[in-house]
């Protein structure tokens, strides 16, 4: 995951709408079924996708309340944290 990437997303779905996001989210994962995709290709798509919910967790957390840079900070420390264990 990108903190620069989830941070643009994030300003996207301010701007428009998160269901924008959602229905990319549900393309892309329709595009991993694809048989004749190489692992690197797969690797791209689930990168994306990764930081698409990323971004979504993230605006939740900012409709929550929590201002969007400690919302940001907040859920890299979880997902670093994740990485470590």
């Amino acid at each position: 995951m990108k903190l620069t990437i989830i941070k643009h997303l994030t300003q996207f779905i301010e701007i428009n709408d998160e269901d924008f996001v959602v229905e990319s989210i549900e393309t892309l994962e329709a595009l991993t079924e694809v048989t004749s995709l190489k692992d690197e290709e797969l690797d791209v798509i689930g990168e994306l996708i990764s930081n698409m919910y990323g971004a979504l967790e993230v605006n939740k957390m900012i409709k929550d309340g929590t201002p969007k840079k400690e919302a940001l900070n907040n859920f890299m420390k979880r997902v670093l944290g994740s990485i470590d264990k």
